[in-house]
């Protein structure tokens, strides 16, 4: 469904250069452009998590004037008071207090105010169902809160990650019902965008990631793509919103293949006792045809362990069975339960049952240096533990508490808070098996960012027992009983 100008017509090949002056535009399309290209326009972004809050700064930064929403309270409190949720965040504590400081941003829980908005950026989560189906409800609850607050002369952007077809298919129909008539195209417009954020990540910050930008038709695209222009590096416009959503499911598809592929391999050559690591080493010296990725006890995040379901879904919608992508989820899915395989095993070497035995996580979040722990495998491999009647504790000053939304079979773990760093030495000397689950860098090292210091490596030094390593994090020389998972 290319791009279609204001009458509905279909744009030609030559329209990829895009003239955004060209006449016939509406006037509200007209003004709004103008607004964008002065930084007069007011920007609003809904959901201020790990995307929405930098997409927010971001567009601050850029002299625009931002209102920020969100339904949780602690947020928007949090927000007033400058104090920081996301510590990965470079330079968190400064970013969230010049946010607090500014006459620029303001954050609210009243949706009403998406009137005052010129463009609503919507960065809100897309989950799954529990049997793996898409899960718009925040999505819709969006689109029905722009429908109450809308008025003539409004840009809307989805940044949130979902199947081909979103945009338009649900997104716009929420957006339009009730209120005013409106056109799109004319005084209502709507793109798609997805969010690129990597949580962590000190190299690839927001501004300097490509932006891809799709819009419903040409006027939208344009005023999305000015958008983004004046504060992003660089934005990449493809011929629809289709386009732009199926770019980013396949770049996380891409990335659970791949995960699948090697998880796979590392419990078929754990059978020929070949060290997987050491032959992903060996493959990486070959400078070419090779891309690494390392095996790990599970997938987590939201985005991987999510949106290839979500294209299978859409997949099944239009009669195509997509037997790669289901078959990657089951691999992955699977690692949790080859893991407390392993402590099983660890344990029967010293000659105890799992039952009743005590086990330490180390590590809880879904990667490493951040303290996110949506769709993480820990979570997953602390269930079956416990399942197991071994008694599970855990170690993660990022994650001092397990709080923030959780699906109904970990509930179990809401409000459980994690070992101090003063009492780790005590617990490990009461612990049957450690667990080496999401290793942050702080773990090995002090962090010069975070001043944490490390006492995990002096702390094993005087632990006897079996340790089951998920992402070959300890070294040889530590002289421990490692069991790589």
């Amino acid at each position: 469904q290319g791009l279609k100008d204001a009458n509905g017509r279909p744009i030609e090949e030559e329209w990829m250069e895009f003239d955004m002056d060209r006449q016939g535009f509406s006037q509200e399309y007209q003004q709004l452009l103008d607004k964008i290209r002065r930084r007069t326009a007011v920007v609003g972004v809904i959901g201020l998590g790990y995307v929405g809050l930098p997409l927010a700064s971001t567009f601050h930064s850029a002299g625009y004037f931002t209102i920020g929403f969100d339904a949780d309270l602690e947020v928007i409190s949090a927000l007033e008071r400058g104090q920081s949720y996301l510590e990965h965040l470079p330079n968190s504590t400064e970013l969230f207090q010049q946010l607090s400081d500014s006459e620029k941003f303001h954050a609210t829980s009243d949706m009403s105010r998406l009137k005052q908005v010129d463009a609503i950026l919507i960065c809100v989560p897309t989950p799954l169902g529990e049997n793996f189906e898409p899960d718009l409800r925040y999505i819709e609850s969006c689109g029905r809160s722009i429908a109450a607050a809308r008025r003539a002369g409004q840009l809307v952007v989805l940044e949130s990650t979902t199947y081909p077809g979103t945009t338009r298919e649900k997104l716009l129909p929420w957006i339009l019902e009730g209120g005013c008539e409106s056109s799109l195209g004319r005084d209502v417009f709507l793109a798609f965008s997805p969010e690129r954020e990597d949580p962590g990540n000190k190299i690839h910050q927001m501004a300097s990631i490509p932006k891809l930008v799709g819009g419903l038709d040409l006027p939208s695209s344009n005023l999305a793509s000015a958008l983004y222009e004046s504060s992003f590096k660089q934005v990449i416009r493809v011929r629809s919103a289709e386009v732009a959503e199926a770019a980013k499911i396949v770049e996380n598809v891409y990335r659970s293949v791949n995960i699948a592929l090697v998880n796979e391999l590392k419990m078929v050559l754990n059978k020929m006792n070949i060290d997987i690591w050491e032959v992903l080493d060996a493959a990486q010296t070959k400078p070419f045809g090779f891309h690494r990725f390392d095996p790990g006890p599970g997938w987590g995040g939201h985005c991987i362990p999510v949106d290839p379901f979500y294209l299978a879904w859409k997949a099944r919608s239009v009669g195509v069975k997509s037997t790669f992508i289901l078959r990657a989820g089951e691999i992955n899915t699977q690692m949790p339960s080859y893991v407390v395989q392993h402590v099983q095993m660890a344990l029967n070497d010293d000659k105890k049952p799992l039952n009743g035995s005590k086990i330490l996580l180390l590590g809880i979040a879904y990667k490493a240096n951040i303290g996110d722990t949506r769709e993480s495998p820990a979570f997953v491999i602390w269930k079956l533990l416990e399942e197991s009647k071994a008694s599970v504790s855990y170690y993660d000053p990022l994650v001092p508490k397990i709080k923030g939304h959780l699906s109904s079979q970990f509930q179990f773990l809401k409000g459980r808070t994690g070992i101090p760093d003063d009492e780790l030495p005590g617990e490990l000397a009461t612990s049957d098996c450690v667990v080496v689950i999401t290793p942050h860098s702080f773990f090995k090292q002090q962090d010069a960012v975070g001043g944490r210091q490390c006492i995990i490596q002096p702390a094993l030094q005087t632990y006897n027992g079996p340790v089951v390593d998920t992402r070959n994090w300890v070294p040889a020389s530590w002289g421990l009983k490692v069991y790589k998972a």
